[in-house]
């Protein structure tokens, strides 16, 4: 029978708590949450080490014009949100077969690793997030950070088209659960429904004090928010220095501290449906929590006759 000297049992313990607080670490925080290809972001580290491995396919979902022309990450292919992910006459999410037709040209295949990117610190990149898991894509992540880490950081940008090998992708299951109408955030408003609203706009604007931020097209003719919503604008789950995501630890105190901590359903709104994403995804896959996007958002809500709306400011659309 061998018998551990006790400085042999003193380094066993300090290897046993370093592995301890990796896991612990690993538990605790977004980056580190980054730094797994299983987990649900992705560094730019990974993504740059990562970049020639064919399974790995790279796609940007940017809302500026020109932005992905003028310099994309190596073998990134460019989604429009615009024309690609959105259906271009009905107010809807791209169809399941133009979905399909999306994903088979840029040669996404079942065992691909998506990753998506975009600008507006991955707003759009988000929704891409959400519109892939309706229709059931796995293993999709998103650059944590977006194009403004990996620009901050100097990495490589191409203004090549990408080389793609098509694929004949298929979807097999829509997850229509993903998705709330205007009929489930009513039946909040109502009281009908136990689950948590989370108006992630400005405060200004879920105060009622303005319609929408200046210069934006999207509007509706009431201000305010939809009775019983938290107001948690988005840019408090992200590092303002880099876009990145916040700790899983700071993001659970975040949304605990106005109600919610998982133990109901939430539904997610913004203006109209985009920014909402990104804290879909927060909550959803940082945080595990049940989560709806509600795409139609304030400019369906606020347009739409007879809901009960909540102004604090009083404001009136058009008054003299």
């Amino acid at each position: 029978m061998n018998t551990l000297q006790p400085s042999k049992i003193r380094l066993a313990k300090r290897h046993f708590a370093a592995a301890f607080g990796v896991l612990l670490a690993t538990t605790m925080s977004g980056s580190a949450l980054a730094a797994a290809t299983d987990g649900p972001l992705v560094t730019t580290d990974w993504l740059e080490k990562n970049l020639g491995d064919p399974k790995v396919k790279v796609i940007e979902v940017s809302v500026n014009p020109g932005v992905y022309e003028r310099g994309h990450i190596p073998g990134s292919v460019n989604f429009s949100w615009h024309t690609d992910l959105n259906d271009t006459v009905r107010r809807d999410i791209v169809g399941k077969e133009q979905f399909q037709a999306l994903l088979s040209k840029a040669g996404v295949e079942k065992d691909s690793t998506v990753v998506l990117y975009g600008d507006t610190n991955n707003w759009f990149a988000a929704w891409g997030a959400w519109v892939f898991d309706i229709y059931g894509v796995d293993n999709v992540k998103l650059l944590d950070g977006g194009r403004k880490k990996w620009e901050a950081e100097n990495r490589a940008l191409s203004s090549k088209p990408a080389e793609v090998k098509p694929s004949n992708y298929t979807v097999s299951k829509v997850n229509a659960g993903l998705r709330a109408r205007l009929t489930d955030v009513v039946a909040v408003a109502d009281g009908k429904s136990d689950a948590k609203l989370v108006d992630i706009r400005s405060p200004d604007e879920y105060q009622g004090k303005i319609f929408a931020p200046q210069g934006i097209q999207e509007l509706s003719i009431r201000a305010g928010h939809i009775p019983g919503a938290a107001n948690v604008p988005w840019g408090k789950a992200v590092n303002e220095a880099d876009g990145t995501f916040k700790s899983v630890a700071e993001l659970k105190a975040l949304y605990a501290s106005v109600g919610i901590d998982g133990s109901k359903p939430v539904i997610t709104y913004c203006r109209i449906g985009e920014r909402s994403s990104h804290t879909w995804f927060a909550l959803s896959k940082l945080l595990g929590y049940q989560v709806k996007n509600y795409d139609g958002s304030w400019t369906e809500y606020g347009n739409a006759v007879g809901v009960p709306v909540n102004n604090p400011a009083g404001t009136v659309w058009a008054a003299k």
